[in-house]
């Protein structure tokens, strides 16, 4: 039995690999279709990107017909260089650079020589291809901008690099892939599937038919459609309200967690990134390091939240039980809380947590935060514990939306005080700071707006996302879960009072818009730069949030603009304009919005290195401004400046 076991092995082996030689060599044809064979060309045909549409069914992106310029460096053959150089309008060390870098790729497979032809450039060259052996056209389909607004949003296309193409086999030298935006995140949908057919070739180099009657050849299937959850009148409003500033506004619906707006500024027109011109405006975009128009403030830029970060202070009080609403501090024009540190405000008398919020006292909340820390005898638990009840709100973290950039934002905890304070216990008063949004407290724009949703309603939200429908596929299930706060609901109601007074009593009552009930909060953040190695104090952060109606809201809102000044003079009205456009689809505080569109802030940004006056691209009619260095150098350092709320 032993005898007949090694040779019934050899002879079973040796039986499935004939078998399997057989099979790959007279059956099966995928291996000799991969290879660099000479008698069979790959031709690709590609698919349509999915539209674009917003939340009400208006297309924003549509595609347009372009026309590349394919090579195989081997096939070239008696090609006059000039003519042919004239016709593209190429130099011909463009060409010469072209076609290294074709070789370098592969001297037999196709690569892109130039790309994005419009029709009248591709009639052109299609008159004269027979003369040009060794070139061919590819059609593909480019982005059709039907909006000037929106580029942070979308994204832009682009061709894929070697790094990419090694990571993703799908794709091969030429292909365009979505960079940044919904055409990044969404990128294996929007971009659907390319055909592929099979060519076969005779010895003379000649195509005589499709290989094995077109057998392996695939049909292209065009990529979904998606609607986004953005309002493309809001979103084109707030752009138009942010020119000549920076910062970001986003809108969120409160129940849904669905993105209405999502602005940032200085912005530009996404179609100039289409085109043969594509790669030398984005490179002027990229190098603009005084307008920086791609650096997405919405989701990338951190601020110290000043005065709205009080709504925290006081639910967290309330929460923790050391204060309840109707709990009174004095104030006496500020709170001094160490011998020569005084924390400056413009209340005077006694304040409870209603006009506490509607004055912005930072008394009263400074007396707030130290009963918090005080409340436990080991002072770095205190301050997890409340630093856990404000990350319950979605803060200090990424947030998890549908969008491929974004901060964490920062809430400090006991960690983070041992590395600043090694050799010392602090206490409530050294981190003070913290309980009027200042300190070490940082929350970009999106984050903020989603904080205004959770207050809304009333202690949970869902995540911030930016689409509403895929056509033939369901929406991520993670956008459907609610998350709770670590704030019981009752605690809510005193809360929103205390902002509905705000523009009832308060700091925004120059804002009320009529028959709509909002409920806010300004904010004001001193900032600082190193301007020429010196330490120089320069106009205040503009901050505002909001959400309206107080029942049943429909809408929550942050606005930073970054040097604004007072919360109620740039941010609160942007606020309020926001908001009734959202709600009513109109207009009625036309003095807001004449003062705001009146406001340009190129003066305060000139103080950070000076601005180009000109855009660094003519075509695209957004302002752009921005400084990268400014947001390299700021520091912000705050005691108080809730006295220039007003």
């Amino acid at each position: 039995m032993r005898k007949l076991l090694l040779p019934s092995i050899i002879i079973i082996a040796a039986s499935l690999l004939l078998i399997r030689i057989f099979y790959l060599q007279v059956i099966n044809d995928t291996f000799k279709l991969k290879s660099e064979n000479n008698a069979i060309k790959i031709q690709y045909d590609y698919p349509e990107r999915g539209y674009i549409y917003d939340r009400n069914g208006k297309l924003l992106v549509a595609n347009q017909p372009s026309y590349d310029i394919m090579v195989i460096p081997r096939e070239i053959k008696n090609l006059d260089t000039l003519e042919f150089c004239k016709l593209l309008d190429v130099t011909k060390e463009d060409f010469l650079e072209k076609i290294a870098k074709a070789k370098i790729y592969s001297p037999r497979l196709p690569s892109i020589f130039l790309p994005q032809l419009n029709k009248s450039e591709y009639a052109a060259f299609q008159e004269k291809i027979r003369k040009f052996e060794g070139f061919y056209v590819q059609k593909r389909s480019l982005r059709d901008y039907e909006v000037d607004f929106g580029a942070n949003i979308f994204g832009f296309i682009t061709q894929v690099n070697d790094r990419i193409i090694e990571k993703h086999p799908y794709y091969k030298s030429g292909d365009l892939i979505g960079k940044q935006g919904v055409e990044e995140y969404y990128e294996d949908i929007l971009r659907g599937i390319k055909g592929v057919k099979y060519f076969q070739k005779d010895k003379y180099n000649r195509l005589i038919g499709s290989y094995k009657e077109g057998k392996y050849d695939t049909i292209a299937v065009p990529g979904e459609d998606i609607n986004l959850t953005i309002d493309a009148e809001i979103q084109r409003y707030g752009e138009q309200l942010m020119i000549n500033k920076r910062g970001g506004i986003v809108a969120i619906e409160p129940k849904t967690g669905e993105i209405l707006a999502l602005v940032t500024a200085p912005s530009y027109d996404p179609a100039i990134l289409v085109g043969r011109q594509r790669s030398k405006n984005y490179t002027l975009l990229y190098r603009d390091s005084i307008a920086n128009p791609l650096y997405d403030r919405s989701l990338l830029a951190e601020y110290p939240p000043g005065s709205p970060f009080k709504i925290l202070t006081g639910l967290v009080g309330l929460q923790e039980n050391v204060i309840d609403e109707h709990t009174s501090f004095m104030c006496h024009h500020g709170f001094s809380y160490a011998p020569g540190r005084f924390m400056r405000c413009h209340g005077f008398g006694p304040h409870q947590l209603n006009n506490g919020i509607y004055n912005s006292c930072n008394s009263y909340f400074a007396n707030v935060y130290l009963r918090i820390i005080g409340k436990y005898r080991n002072t770095p638990y205190a301050v997890d514990t409340w630093s856990n009840h404000v990350k319950s709100f979605g803060l200090g973290q990424f947030m998890g939306y549908d969008l491929p950039t974004g901060r964490r934002g920062k809430v400090p905890n006991s960690k983070l005080y041992k590395k600043i304070y090694p050799d010392w216990h602090y206490s409530g008063k050294t981190i003070i700071s913290n309980s009027i949004g200042q300190g070490e407290v940082l929350m970009t724009p999106i984050q903020l707006a989603n904080m205004m949703a959770t207050v809304a309603n009333e202690g949970y939200y869902y995540t911030p996302h930016i689409i509403k429908k895929i056509k033939g596929e369901r929406i991520d299930a993670k956008f459907k879960e609610k998350h709770t706060t670590t704030i019981d609901k009752q605690y809510f109601k005193p809360v929103i009072q205390g902002l509905f007074d705000v523009y009832n009593f308060g700091t925004a009552s120059a804002l009320r818009v009529d028959g709509i009930d909002i409920c806010g909060k300004t904010g004001t953040a001193e900032n600082f730069a190193k301007i020429g190695g010196k330490r120089v104090q320069l106009e205040d952060h503009s901050i505002f949030v909001a959400f309206a109606p107080k029942d049943n809201p429909k809408i929550a809102i942050a606005i930073m603009v970054e040097n604004g000044g007072f919360g109620s003079r740039i941010a609160g009205p942007i606020a309020s304009l926001m908001i009734e456009k959202y709600l009513r689809k109109k207009i009625t505080r036309i003095d807001l919005e004449k003062r705001v569109l009146g406001i340009s802030l190129k003066d305060q940004y000139a103080k950070l290195g000076g601005m180009n006056e000109a855009s660094a691209i003519e075509t695209t009619p957004k302002d752009s401004i921005s400084l990268r260095k400014y947001k390299e150098t700021k520091t912000n350092t705050v005691t108080d400046t809730t006295k220039k709320n007003n």
